[in-house]
Formats: C-alpha cells, sequence, structure tokens
C-alpha cells in the first residue's frame, strides 16, 4: 500500500514543509481581517504554518511584509512557534535570518523579530551586528545600538574620561529617534556642559505667522471656513470674535516645538486660530508630518488638507499623529486650524500644537535655506 509523503512526514515527526513551501497558507493567513472575517481559514493555515521546518523562517518573516496588523500577529506567532522548535533542536538558520535583517526593503516589524531570533540563537553574533544599527531604516532597530553608546558613556564617565563619554553620548543622540532615549541623552550631554538642540533634531518648525482669534461658538469652529482658508494675505485682517484678527509673527522658544496661541492673543476660549508657514524642500520627497495637539486641528500642505481631528483636551504628545505627505522640490505652504472650547477647567487652558517634518524613521527633513 503507498502512503503518501505528508502521511510519512507526520508519522515520523518530521516538518510538513520543505523551505519556500509555505506559499498557500501564508496567503490565507495575510487574507485575515477584523471582525472574524478569514479567521476559519487563518486558523487553519497557522496550524499548518507551525509545522514548518526551521528554514522556513525567513519565507514566515517575508510574509510580514506589507501584512494588515491582525495578519501580522499570527505570523509574529507562528514564528514564535517554530522559533522554539528550532532553538531546541540547535537549527535556527542564522545565517538567512542576517541576510533577512541586512535587507532593509522587509518590513521594520519583520527586521526586528528577525534581530530577536539571532539574539536568541548567538548573542555574540548579535553583538557584534549591533553597531551596525545606529543609522538603521527602523527605529526600533536604533535603540540597540543607542542603548551601548549609552553604556559606554555611562562606563567611560565612571572612569573620569569625559571626551569619550560626550563623544559615545552625541554618537548615541544623532541615532536616537526614540523619544525617551533622546532626552535621556540630551540631559546626559548638558550635565557634561554641551549644547543641545532638540528642535533641530527633531525638525520641529519653530517660526509661523499666527492669527487668531475666530469664533468657535457651539464648537463650529472647525467647520466654518474662515478667510485663511481661502487665501493666505498677511497683511489682511478680519472681524474676528470680540477684537480684530490679524496675522502676528511668532518664534517658539520651547524646545519640543509648541505653538502656542495664547502667547500672542491671551488666554481665549471659544475661539479658532490659523498658523501658516514656509517649509523649503531641496527635492521632491516623500516625508510624514508628525502633530501632537490636545485641540481639534486641521493640517493642510499647499492648500490639500492632510487631515483634520475634531476633539478636544484628551492629551498631547509627540508624534501624536502622523500625515505621509509629498513635499515638492523648492516652497511647501502648511496651514494649521486649531479650535480651542468652551471648557474653563485648568487642564484646558491649553491652545497650541507643535508639527516637525521628518522621514518615515523619524528622523528631521531640514529645511533648504
Amino acid at each position: 500500500m503507498k502512503l503518501s509523503l505528508a502521511f510519512l512526514l507526520v508519522a515520523t515527526g518530521l516538518p510538513l514543509h520543505a523551505a519556500g513551501n509555505l506559499s498557500k497558507p501564508l496567503e490565507a493567513l495575510r487574507a485575515v481581517q477584523k471582525e472574524g472575517q478569514g479567521n476559519a481559514e487563518a486558523s487553519k493555515a497557522w496550524q499548518e504554518i507551525t509545522k514548518a521546518d526551521a528554514s522556513n523562517l525567513p519565507e514566515v518573516l517575508k510574509g510580514m511584509n506589507g501584512a494588515n496588523p491582525l495578519a501580522e500577529n499570527w505570523l509574529r506567532a507562528a514564528v514564535g512557534v517554530i522559533a522554539d522548535e528550532a532553538l531546541k533542536a540547535k537549527k535556527m538558520p542564522v545565517e538567512a535570518l542576517v541576510a533577512f535583517l541586512k535587507d532593509s526593503q522587509n518590513s521594520p516589524g519583520a527586521r526586528v523579530v528577525a534581530f530577536d531570533l539571532i539574539q536568541r540563537a548567538d548573542a555574540k553574533l548579535a553583538e557584534s551586528l549591533t553597531p551596525t544599527l545606529i543609522n538603521d531604516v527602523s527605529s526600533e532597530l536604533r535603540r540597540h545600538p543607542v542603548a551601548k553608546l549609552i553604556e559606554t558613556g555611562d562606563k567611560a564617565l565612571a572612569a573620569q574620561e569625559k571626551t569619550a563619554a560626550v563623544l559615545a553620548y552625541r554618537k548615541g543622540l544623532d541615532g536616537a529617534r526614540d523619544e525617551d532615549q533622546i532626552k535621556t541623552l540630551a540631559k546626559k550631554l548638558r550635565d557634561l556642559g554641551q549644547e543641545v538642540d532638540l528642535p533641530t533634531h527633531f525638525g520641529f518648525l519653530m517660526s509661523w505667522k499666527l492669527i487668531a482669534p475666530f469664533s468657535n461658538a457651539d464648537r463650529s469652529g472647525f467647520d466654518t471656513v474662515y478667510p485663511p482658508e481661502k487665501e493666505l494675505k498677511f497683511d489682511a485682517s478680519y472681524e474676528g470674535k470680540g477684537k480684530e484678527a490679524k496675522w502676528v509673527d511668532f518664534t517658539s522658544k520651547d524646545e519640543y516645538g509648541k505653538i502656542d496661541f495664547n502667547k500672542p492673543f491671551g488666554m481665549e476660549k471659544s475661539v479658532t486660530g490659523y498658523a501658516a508657514t514656509d517649509f523649503v524642500s531641496s527635492e521632491d520627497r516623500p516625508a510624514e508630518i508628525r502633530i501632537g495637539c490636545k485641540n481639534g486641528w486641521k493640517v493642510w500642505l499647499n492648500g490639500e488638507l492632510l487631515f483634520a481631528r475634531d476633539e478636544y483636551h484628551r492629551g498631547a504628545k509627540l508624534d501624536q499623529y502622523k500625515l505621509p505627505c509629498q513635499l515638492k522640490k523648492g516652497k511647501n505652504t502648511l496651514l494649521v486650524k486649531c479650535c480651542q472650547n468652551e471648557q474653563t477647567e485648568q487642564w484646558t487652558v491649553e491652545w497650541e500644537f507643535q508639527l516637525r517634518v521628518c522621514d518615515a524613521t523619524g528622523t528631521a527633513i531640514v529645511a533648504k535655506n
């Protein structure tokens, strides 16, 4: 009696799949959607994938490229199951994982998982790879070399080698993209008497033209099209809420780039303001406009609405919203609408935003002078 290959593999405990043979189950798993759509097929595919040989790990990781968040989570879990078995059998395909890691065309999340697997299989190899990640396109992978540089700086400082400590901290800051590490390094450098320019590091736009106050009575200002949305005439003035609305120059002195309407216009409530500035790009290129704001806001780039958020005082943080966009070579005009509501509690007085221009890694894009 002839037995199928699949039966023989199961009977002998061998994996069902050789390398490069998972296209169909990976396709099924990547098709899973919210609200249970495709769950049955994904569950069956996941079971099949987890039986794969360790040599399939790069293929499964590659399945994470462009996957939706739900499918990516399924795939991460599958990688974990395969990797655990590979570690027990000492069959982790380290060389192939290194190649996967070095290919920056693979998704950042998948490359982070690959690096973690390399660390588990060969800690010394992972340590030797760490310095090469300082300028990686993945901000999460940069955390490893930045952490090492902080450690190096701390050791140099403990040995009273101030120059070496400064060099390590400065190199770490140059590579850091996450706020917690940037704050840590900025403090260490300043404690050593070094200057740190955080607005430039982050790419905050500090100088704007502001106009206010237009009305936001009954929170109607968010949808009301006031004159700045029709044309930017900086020598013009308009009828505002209880007073004339006219443009003023404003340069932030906050190192996190906060543009505070309260400073030039006073502590107004139920009002709407606008901020405009130009960003000169040296080339046509993709970019991200990243904004933090606890007020209602809209952002336009070169007259095109990028995004809007009609909510108030739910907190603000760095890079709260990331708006992919396309810069054109030369002048790019940014317009921000910022609405303040009627609440009077102390925690509602902020009428401000912060905005920076960067690439997808969070690296500041420097405006052309």
